[in-house]
């Protein structure tokens, strides 16, 4: 994504940032915020969206002149997180990074939530995407995706894989893996990215579909290796990576996405609000180097724009859960 010039202060600089990205004017309200924003991170410290939660938060702060916390709730593949934000008073201090575990893939996962995601939450503001990267502990004997499906094929279900919870985007990454491979390896759940991950490190757990700012800095450590990404390009912060088509396997390519999200009765004008200052942050040069470090590319859209897409997504991931037969209460 280019750079645009840095934006002024929220009042011109704003509404040139709506204009480009074809939203209709705004009024917005003069006293929002007047108090810390609360910033639900739905997993634990050290994961893609943790990484990108804070970044997005600090960039805020400073923006607007009120503090966003970072609020990790981990639990239940990210519904934790969830219920607190459906709960919370809808008055735009409670905000939550949304990501296509929780809300892309979680509707058809668990059939019996207390709550919609489409109904009960907005979705506010498209923030950012990634592909994800297949990695392992180094001392796996292979250097391929193709070479790690034939393993498994060699060994079926006796490869653990870890995720950050049951139905999260590293497990169902990872299920679509093993439905294109016709393979089986064994699920190892965490509350988390960074815990999971620490267990690929330590060898505790042989395999894991990670984010990509999850895992760039132990790629780079070479403290993982690196097999492929999920993207039908190479990914810019790390070109060495060859793609799922390059390695073989022409089915497979995944996209994951974060995005802020507020309780459904949100005031419409307290929501545009935070997402042109969201877009005015992603804009920024210095949040700009930062993500694209991480592998993640900024994406901009209007309340609107970003609803629709969540909802094509959800459907898309019922299609692929069907596939998986992964059923949870």
């Amino acid at each position: 994504m280019k750079v645009a010039a840095k934006l002024g202060k929220f009042g011109v600089g704003a509404m040139l940032l709506m204009a480009a990205i074809a939203a209709p004017a705004q009024t917005y309200p003069v006293n929002y915020p007047v108090k810390p924003v609360r910033v639900i991170v739905p997993f634990a410290p050290g994961g893609g969206t943790d990484i990108l939660g804070r970044v997005i938060a600090a960039k805020l702060s400073e923006q607007v002149g009120q503090q966003f916390l970072v609020d990790n709730r981990p639990g239940a593949a990210g519904n934790v997180g969830l219920e607190l934000t459906v709960k919370a008073p809808p008055d735009g201090y409670t905000l939550l990074v949304g990501s296509t575990s929780e809300i892309g893939i979680g509707p058809s996962l668990y059939p019996r939530l207390t709550f919609d995601v489409q109904r009960d939450l907005a979705a506010v503001a498209s923030l950012a995407a990634t592909p994800m990267v297949l990695v392992v502990h180094p001392s796996l004997p292979v250097k391929t995706a193709k070479d790690l499906a034939d393993l498994a094929s060699a060994r079926p279900a006796q490869i653990n894989y870890a995720s950050a919870g049951t139905g999260t985007g590293n497990h169902m990454s990872a299920e679509m893996f093993l439905h294109v491979t016709k393979t089986k390896m064994t699920h190892i759940s965490y509350k988390g990215a960074g815990p999971a991950l620490t267990d690929v490190v330590g060898g505790q757990v042989h395999v894991m579909f990670s984010t990509l700012p999850a895992a760039t800095a132990l790629i780079k450590a070479n403290r993982l290796k690196a097999l492929a990404v999920s993207s039908p390009q190479r990914a810019p912060s790390m070109p060495a990576i060859p793609t799922m088509l390059e390695s073989g396997l022409p089915n497979y390519e995944v996209e994951y996405w974060y995005g802020f999200f507020a309780p459904a009765a949100t005031p419409k004008d307290v929501q545009a609000r935070v997402n042109t200052e969201s877009q005015q942050a992603l804009r920024n040069s210095d949040v700009s180097a930062r993500l694209g470090e991480q592998g993640l590319q900024a994406i901009g859209k209007t309340p609107e724009q970003f609803a629709a897409f969540v909802k094509a997504d959800i459907a898309k991931w019922a299609t692929v859960v069907k596939a998986s037969g992964v059923k949870l209460d």
